[in-house]
């Protein structure tokens, strides 16, 4: 599976240094004590902390889903992951929690590894986009925190995920 993975999070890479456009930093002040936060205009962290709760930017956006006995994020998370990377390196006194998460097919030490497996696959991932290691942690839940509790497979995807959170959040 490592495989698999190492040629997803190169694309993953690649595709970021592919961007272009012009960015003007501006400062926001951060209401939790930190001070003054350097965002970038035209990013989509270009409305600072107030981003992450704003349902029309893609960092209110927290969860990166995955397929059945998969840890390999998909094509279409990469922008999620991307942006996420770019707040993180424009914000470094942000931390971020990272849970892995399965639905209750597998035992659940399978469970288990394969959540922690999830949670690390976005962790280097945010970490290759320029995210420092010490900005975030990676945990496996398992399949302890359900999102959808049916027996189908629409409810089973909607449990097979990496969830992240910000400081203030977990």
């Amino acid at each position: 599976m490592k495989k698999l993975a190492l040629p997803a999070l190169l694309s993953l890479v690649l595709a970021a240094c592919s961007s272009t456009g012009t960015d003007t930093a501006s400062q926001v002040e951060d209401r939790s004590g930190a001070g003054v936060t350097t965002v970038t205009a035209g990013s989509p962290s270009g409305s600072g902390i107030a981003a992450l709760t704003d349902p029309n930017n893609i960092l209110s956006k927290r969860s990166v889903f995955f397929d059945f006995d998969s840890y390999v994020i998909k094509s279409e998370a990469k922008p999620l992951v991307e942006a996420h990377a770019r707040f993180l390196v424009q914000n470094p006194q942000m931390k971020m929690l990272i849970q892995g998460n399965t639905d209750e097919r597998g035992s659940r030490e399978y469970n288990l590894a394969l959540g922690q497996k999830r949670a690390d696959v976005i962790k280097q991932a945010l970490m290759l986009l320029g995210a420092k290691e010490a900005q975030i942690e990676s945990v496996s839940l398992g399949e302890e925190k359900p999102r959808c509790d049916a027996a189908s497979e629409a409810c089973y995807a909607e449990n097979r995920r990496g969830d992240m959170l910000y400081s203030g959040e977990f």
